[in-house]
């Protein structure tokens, strides 16, 4: 018999990872609830029509309402009282430079531009 023993895994994943990617998540998860939180009453303002700038500001914060959404409560993301057109521009703009920061910064990869630096 062995005396090295493999280490667990769940669907093929190391536990240790899993764990590790699981409470990073969670960490996440909540540091975005909680700037929901304090962000929500002061860029949803009641007698207030929003424009293109809260629609962008909305759009950005969209995605971080989801943490709330999954755990039951009802948040705004998006204000009845709009411009129309202007307000929705935003939204859409915001929604898409927040995707672009956070896909874009979890897809660039620094060491790729170094190696083609080292191909010359």
């Amino acid at each position: 018999m062995s005396a090295i023993q493999a280490p667990a895994r769940i669907a093929g994943i190391p536990l240790k990872k899993l764990l590790t990617k699981t409470a990073t998540f969670i960490v996440v998860a909540l540091i975005f609830g909680w700037v929901y939180a304090w962000a929500s009453p002061r860029v949803f303002p009641k007698d207030v029509r929003a424009g293109f700038g809260y629609g962008m500001v909305h759009g950005a914060l969209m995605p971080m309402a989801l943490p709330s959404l999954v755990m039951g409560k009802d948040v705004d993301i998006f204000d009845s009282n709009n411009s129309g057109r202007g307000y929705k521009l935003g939204y859409i703009v915001g929604i898409n430079v927040c995707g672009l920061i956070f896909f874009g910064s979890v897809f660039w990869r620094p060491t790729r531009k170094n190696q083609s630096h080292q191909l010359r």
